[in-house]
C-alpha cells in the first residue's frame, strides 16, 4: 500500500487550492457564499468527478469495440433533500449514438457502473485528521 499526498492551499478569500501530481486545481465559493465565483466550488468538482468518471468508462467501453461516440453524453441529475441537505440520489442518463449496436446496451451500463469514484462511494475510505504545528 502506498501513501499520496496532496498540498491544500488558501490564496485568499474563500479560494482553495489542490496541487497534485503537478496540477493545480482551483476552487472558489459562489458570490451568494462570500467567494468572489472565480471556480467551481469544491461539491461541484466532487460532482463533475462522479459524472467525469463514468464519462471516461463510458469512452473506453467504446473506443475497446471501436464504437463510435458521435453523439454519446452522459446526462447526470441529482435529487437534493432539503431537510438533510444532502443529495440522496445521483442519476446517470448515458445518451448513446443512434447507431449504438443494441448488443451492447447493457454491457456499457455495467461498464459505467465501475467508475472508481462511484466505488469509493459504496466502500468509503477511513478518514484521519489530526493537527501539526
Amino acid at each position: 500500500m502506498n501513501e499520496n499526498e496532496m498540498r491544500i492551499r488558501f490564496p485568499g478569500n474563500k479560494k482553495v487550492t489542490a496541487e497534485y501530481d503537478g496540477y493545480t486545481v482551483l476552487t472558489d465559493q459562489p458570490v451568494s457564499s462570500g467567494g468572489d465565483g472565480s471556480a467551481p466550488a469544491p461539491f461541484d468538482l466532487f460532482l463533475a468527478s462522479l459524472g467525469t468518471c463514468a464519462g471516461i468508462f463510458a469512452l473506453s467501453f467504446c473506443k475497446k469495440r471501436n464504437i463510435s461516440t458521435d453523439g454519446l453524453e452522459l446526462i447526470q441529475r441529482f435529487t437534493y433533500d432539503d431537510e438533510k441537505h444532502l443529495y440522496t440520489k445521483i442519476s446517470l442518463e448515458i445518451r448513446l449514438p443512434s447507431d449504438f449496436p443494441e448488443k451492447y446496451k447493457d454491457s456499457i451500463v455495467q461498464a459505467v457502473d465501475l467508475c472508481t469514484v462511484k466505488r469509493h462511494l459504496q466502500n468509503p475510505p477511513a478518514f484521519d485528521v489530526y493537527t501539526t504545528s
